[in-house]
């Protein structure tokens, strides 16, 4: 398996051909693919926390990894995610699988369980948000990367 760099369109047309519970994702801060014999077997794609409370400059977020199955291509895929983010200098990169999910490829790319999230959807008051996505609660999975900065060197 190497690296590979990919757009967020390409990221998007990948999701969006294999994904079962996600749509594409809209924006990011970089995606890469991984690649087999020349194939695109898997993406992930890295952006801001989707939670708008959570510091949106010191960690980023794995808001959608995709493969076609191919063997240790996720725990590929998050190993890379953290790296690059170390390197851009982030402190935390973290992710959210379904509370039903193993997490063994996370685990094997040496993140860290950090605990389960509510139950809920993303309405907050008279605001409708989107609801179509699964509202299970989550299993949120973290690695440190960085130390974090003084806030007078933001």
């Amino acid at each position: 398996m190497r690296a590979v760099p990919i757009t967020l369109a390409q990221a998007q047309a990948f999701v969006g051909t294999l994904h079962r519970h996600h749509k594409a994702p809209v924006g990011h801060r970089f995606s890469i693919g991984c690649e087999k014999h020349g194939e695109l077997v898997g993406v992930v794609v890295v952006g801001r926390p989707v939670a708008r409370k959570t510091d949106q400059c010191s960690i980023a977020e794995v808001t959608r990894l995709c493969t076609d199955g191919t063997k240790n291509a996720c725990s590929f895929l998050y190993s890379l995610a953290a790296r690059i983010a170390k390197e851009m200098g982030v402190e935390r990169i973290q992710t959210f699988i379904l509370q039903t999910e193993p997490g063994t490829s996370l685990n094997a790319a040496g993140w860290e369980f950090d605990g389960i999230t509510h139950i809920g959807t993303w309405q907050t008051g008279g605001r409708k948000r989107r609801n179509d996505q699964p509202t299970e609660q989550k299993q949120r999975w973290i690695k440190q990367l960085n130390s974090p900065a003084s806030k007078s060197a933001r």
